[in-house]
């Protein structure tokens, strides 16, 4: 626990956060620390190197997992900086593979309130992270059944761009495609009709797979309704129908169209969906794949003008 002194050199983070300083503070430290030690650089997809000298990861691989600074992220495993905000909990929670109680009880020693289940920021289950690592030569992401992107790897971004800086409503692709005609440019313009009936027919099962009174759900399907007219026009149709894989054409700004089988595989809740994408036999597409990892993601795909990395 800090002493009274140490306590005494935070004036300006204690005003700032009103996080009082306590033995939480000194074990919100050790419990980063021990989740570190426990995986192995390979589990995160890294290099061990010959040198290593720490079990588990480095503190700066893991700011860098989280989107943190390597500065940051030492003061929390002093038991020192400012309180982390949700946003950077919920960072450190997927980056340190932690289960949904450790993901908790992080929560609970750096005084937040815990995520809802099944929120727009949901916690990625540890499977499907150790999943979504392994593939490292196929883009990947994790998906919630509200089409709110969790976690992407690299391929992925340079495929669909960074979906990590939307918020709020937006962080939805169904709700952006019905309200942004910018969000429709992944896709031919020939294909949109097709896309947008199985947007919706996939967002009616999720709704009632959820429940009919889920307000996360029902608030994104009532603002729809009121917002876009064809998105209205297609949910009166009642036509359902979940997404468990199918043919893609995507409209890369600089490999071209490159077509692909999108697979998922989800939780057993079916409110988490990992998605994978592969070449489309009979296509050009395997070698269009080949070079996302040097193209990466060009300033065509930024999806969002206000996206920016998590900030603590």
């Amino acid at each position: 626990m800090p002493s009274p002194a140490s306590a005494a050199r935070r004036p300006d983070a204690i005003a700032q956060t009103g996080w009082v300083v306590s033995l939480k503070y000194t074990e919100l430290g050790a419990f980063l620390r021990s989740r570190r030690e426990r995986i192995r650089p390979e589990d995160v997809g890294l290099v061990a190197g010959p040198r290593r000298r720490v079990p588990g990861l480095r503190r700066e691989e893991v700011a860098q997992l989280a989107g943190a600074s390597a500065d940051y992220y030492n003061e929390l495993e002093r038991g020192a900086g400012s309180q982390p905000s949700e946003q950077m909990l919920a960072a450190l929670a997927r980056a340190l593979r932690l289960t949904s109680d450790e993901r908790d009880y992080l929560y609970r020693l750096a005084g937040r309130p815990l995520p809802a289940p099944g929120g727009p920021r949901s916690h990625v289950h540890p499977g499907m992270t150790d999943l979504l690592t392994r593939l490292t030569s196929t883009p990947a992401q994790v998906i919630t059944d509200l089409h709110v992107t969790l976690v992407q790897n690299p391929l992925a971004v340079a495929l669909l761009g960074d979906q990590s800086g939307f918020r709020g409503r937006e962080a939805s692709f169904v709700y952006r495609w019905f309200t942004d005609p910018g969000a429709r440019r992944l896709y031919p313009a020939a294909d949109h009709d097709a896309q947008s009936r199985s947007f919706v027919a996939d967002l009616r099962a999720a709704s009632a797979r959820r429940d009919a009174k889920d307000p996360e759900a029902r608030a994104l399907i009532d603002d729809l309704v009121g917002r876009s007219a064809e998105f209205a026009a297609l949910w009166a149709r009642h036509e359902v129908g979940v997404r468990r894989g199918d043919r893609k054409r995507i409209d890369h700004p600089a490999l071209g169209v490159v077509e692909v089988n999108c697979l998922n595989l989800c939780s057993e809740d079916g409110r988490q969906r990992l998605l994978w994408f592969t070449p489309a036999v009979g296509t050009d597409s395997a070698g269009k794949l080949e070079l996302l990892g040097v193209i990466g993601p060009g300033p065509a795909l930024s999806p969002f003008p206000g996206a920016a990395p998590q900030t603590p």
